[in-house]
């Protein structure tokens, strides 16, 4: 196993599209419902919490195992050394779920994948993250504020737990961390524009009405 088979692998699992698979098995289109976004907060939006919170479990997991068992296979650390291959592996499946293959390169905006990756290589940080991701959202309303909040504070959270933990080699763990960061407000622009304008959808614990 090479580093370039272990990214490639990661990429095809984040490629995975797992919102589009659970609106095909309840014959709805997601591309063409709610948000038009193949991610977890648009299938719970169009198809309510018994499908959109497995979804969002499973976008997790591909970034969880990208970084804890594809990275972790025989020979894939080699040539970037265990924390370079698990950083590359947990970047690759984040592509794959923003740009997944098996889905027209159409996907979710990288954050539940994201925080899979970060879950397995800085629990603290991406813990924190969550909670002000939940705290946000139950508070406004609006997955969009939590979501690009959460995404902004991570490099300054992961930081702050490579100092606490006396993490060795931090800078590239946090270098990426502020990378995910950039990527994931950007996809939100569209977000900000509604939020600027006051057209952006609420969150609702409800399955939107067809």
């Amino acid at each position: 196993m090479t580093a370039i088979a272990a990214i490639a692998i990661s990429y095809l699992l984040g490629s995975i599209p797992t919102a589009a698979i659970a609106g095909r098995i309840r014959g709805v289109d997601l591309r063409k419902k709610g948000s038009g976004n193949l991610g977890a907060t648009n299938a719970l939006r169009v198809l309510g919490p018994s499908i959109g919170v497995p979804v969002l479990a499973v976008d997790v997991a591909k970034g969880a195992l990208a970084v804890l068992a594809v990275a972790a296979l025989p020979g894939a650390a080699a040539q970037l050394g265990p924390g370079g291959i698990r950083l590359a592996c947990g970047l690759a499946a984040i592509a794959g779920h923003i740009a997944p293959v098996f889905a027209g390169f159409r996907g979710g905006k990288g954050v539940a994948t994201a925080c899979g990756v970060f879950l397995a290589m800085a629990p603290l940080a991406a813990a924190a993250c969550v909670g002000l991701w939940l705290a946000l959202v139950l508070l406004t309303r609006y997955v969009s504020v939590g979501s690009i909040a959460a995404a902004a504070a991570l490099p300054f959270a992961v930081l702050i737990e490579t100092r606490l933990r006396n993490i060795p080699q931090p800078l590239p763990l946090i270098a990426v961390a502020a990378v995910v960061a950039i990527f994931v407000v950007a996809r939100h622009r569209p977000n900000i524009r509604r939020l600027v304008v006051g057209t952006e959808n609420k969150f609702s614990f409800t399955r939107e009405k067809s």
